[in-house]
């Protein structure tokens, strides 16, 4: 969808446009790529009970579709996941005893 839109646009500009508006189309273009690829792998990454809506091929969709300058993309990343559930209860173990160990080697009184 997208190297169409490039060749299109390369195609079109070539006797049109100055030379600044191509290469900011061609940047806007990689960053677009970029964000859809970067929000699908996040996607696809992230476990289904972090996903809104607990479902992904609505994300792929809105990802995809909704292609102005990555507005789909930047929605999934922004607001498309749950955090991660931080688990308060586990204990740091041994720990205690690191941080002892640290602080006894850097200050410690040296002959």
């Amino acid at each position: 969808m997208n190297t169409d839109v490039l060749a299109l646009v390369a195609q079109s500009t070539s006797t049109t446009l100055p030379t600044p508006v191509v290469v900011l189309l061609v940047v806007v273009a990689v960053v677009q790529i970029t964000l859809q690829v970067t929000a699908l792998v996040v996607l696809a990454r992230t476990p289904r009970e972090r996903v809104l809506m607990g479902l992904r091929w609505p994300w792929v969709l809105i990802i995809l579709l909704v292609s102005t300058v990555g507005i789909g993309a930047i929605v999934f990343l922004a607001v498309g996941r749950k955090p991660a559930p931080v688990d308060e209860e586990a204990p740091a173990v041994g720990r205690d005893e690191a941080v002892r160990t640290v602080v006894d080697e850097l200050y410690r009184d040296k002959p």
